[in-house]
């Protein structure tokens, strides 16, 4: 299918890069601030924070605008929602407040020094990259600022500087001669959701939520009568009607292919602001949020404290009911798609004959930095290595997914032009919205069930796969084997069986 732009000019569209100061450290340094918390403990030093814990780590409203108002008369920018269902105690919605300012401007207002340092990240499509880090060499925790000695001591518990995350997914585009599946029949078909539509339950009433890189107003979503709501733009995006990159609009049409009645929302992210984003999402009080980015975090040490307010954000919105999807990670160590709240989603492919593997280019791996918890839950359809080119998904004209892999021969690209509107992404990227679509279905059934017992439900009624292992590097590489395991959790989403299942909960 080809496509035109709506104002007939072809523009090139790229992701946005945050400009740098002459020492490499960006003009604008985002971050999350972690009021007092009411259990009396820094969310800082509370260890891992689930839902269970999530009360422990907010913070009384009064101590939030407190907070807020200081930061702002600091000349910080402040975002923050305007306050909504504070339940008991008078708590704020969320557990951190988020904040942007110039370098310096965190030095002289918290009384330290910043430093960009350059690590080794793996991003999209497995590709090994730097990426750059602010840090603060006077604490040992990874992007942590102590707060104990400044003037916002009696407000504030500490700073977490914000570190870039990346999407969970690869590409190619039709027409082609080499095996894909298309949307939405072949997705949902491979999902089992075509018998759940036939029942009627199609998502109607559910409203769900994604955190991405925008929504292009694509001719395949109104062609189908879907309901996609004007996009939200979290704090530091710009641009409402474009997706340079290409992936939250691609990603998108795989909850539709589950769940094609959905109330749907995009919040468009800034990839140096992920955590604001997310409670932007959290604020829209979905039933269902659907995430496909993180970052790779393997080893306790690795967790910074970025990660710490991240986690309490997942935290606060499960313990609210919401029920959050994340990717397992295409050789990430997929975080926060290993806390202990969410629902991981990892890949099995689904072969032409209707045989089943575990997808190669999938993570699959025991946390070591929550104890006891595997990820990924269950699968969705997600293609092999090297490109795992595999499901046909709109696109913006002329975005990165698009232009980037025009041209080549399949696998190294999609054999297309790099303005036909089309490419197909895979990876756990497209396994999140489907298993997202899938929580949807649920919740049409029976809203009542809590996050968790959504999950059971789905863990409980995939369908097994005993063949092929997850991606293969240390700790990770595990065959899937009759039974649950590390390579596909409890095997492929169900969506019947898991309509089904919610039904007589």
């Amino acid at each position: 299918m080809t496509m035109s732009y709506p104002d007939g000019n072809p523009r090139v569209l790229s992701k946005p890069k945050m400009p740098k100061l002459a020492n490499g450290l960006p003009s604008i340094v985002y971050a999350q601030v972690s009021p007092r918390s009411i259990g009396g403990t820094s969310l800082f030093e509370t260890g891992a924070v689930t839902a269970r814990t999530a009360q422990a780590v907010q913070s009384e409203t009064r101590i939030v605008d407190q907070a807020a108002q200081r930061l702002r008369d600091a000349g910080f920018t402040v975002f923050q929602d305007a306050p909504h269902d504070r339940g008991s105690h008078d708590l704020a919605p969320q557990a951190t407040l988020n904040i942007s300012g110039p370098p310096d401007l965190y030095e002289r207002a918290f009384h330290c020094s910043l430093e960009p340092q350059e690590r080794p990240v793996l991003k999209e499509n497995q590709q090994e990259d730097l990426a750059t880090f602010v840090e603060c060499p006077q604490t040992d925790m990874p992007g942590f600022i102590d707060t104990a000695d400044t003037d916002f001591a009696d407000v504030l518990e500490g700073v977490a500087l914000e570190e870039p995350r990346f999407f969970f997914a690869t590409a190619l585009a039709p027409p082609t001669a080499y095996w894909h599946l298309d949307v939405p029949g072949d997705v949902s078909l491979g999902c089992n959701a075509d018998r759940a539509h036939r029942m009627g339950v199609t998502g109607t009433g559910v409203k769900v939520v994604m955190t991405d890189s925008g929504h292009f107003v694509h001719p395949f979503f109104s062609a189908r009568g879907y309901k996609v709501g004007p996009v939200v733009l979290g704090p530091g995006a710009t641009a409402p009607a474009d997706d340079e990159s290409g992936h939250g609009t691609a990603e998108s049409a795989n909850i539709f292919a589950i769940a094609p009645d959905v109330d749907f929302t995009m919040v468009k992210m800034s990839f140096f602001n992920t955590i604001a984003a997310f409670n932007k999402a959290v604020a829209l009080n979905p039933h269902v949020i659907s995430n496909s980015w993180g970052s790779s975090k393997r080893r306790p040490s690795e967790f910074s404290a970025a990660d710490q307010a991240l986690a309490a954000a997942v935290a606060v919105a499960v313990a609210r009911g919401i029920t959050v999807v994340f990717s397992a990670g295409n050789g990430q160590f997929g975080f926060p798609g290993q806390h202990p709240d969410v629902i991981s989603a990892g890949g099995v492919f689904l072969s032409p004959d209707g045989t089943m593997r575990a997808s190669d280019y999938s993570s699959g791996f025991a946390s070591r930095i929550f104890p006891g918890r595997n990820s990924p839950d269950l699968c969705g359809l997600v293609g092999m290595r090297p490109r795992a080119a595999y499901i046909m998904l709109p696109v913006q004209p002329h975005d990165d997914i698009d232009r980037d892999l025009a041209g080549s021969r399949h696998p190294d690209g999609d054999e297309t032009s790099a303005d036909d509107g089309w490419a197909a992404i895979s990876g756990t990227s497209a396994a999140a919205p489907q298993i997202a679509g899938a929580c949807a279905l649920i919740k049409q059934v029976n809203p009542r069930l809590t996050p968790a017992q959504v999950r059971d439900i789905l863990r409980g009624t995939a369908r097994d796969v005993a063949a092929g292992h997850c991606f293969d590097q240390p700790d990770m590489g595990h065959p899937a084997a009759p039974g649950p395991d590390l390579a596909t959790g409890t095997g492929l989403v169900d969506a019947h069986a898991a309509v089904v299942a919610a039904g007589r909960s």
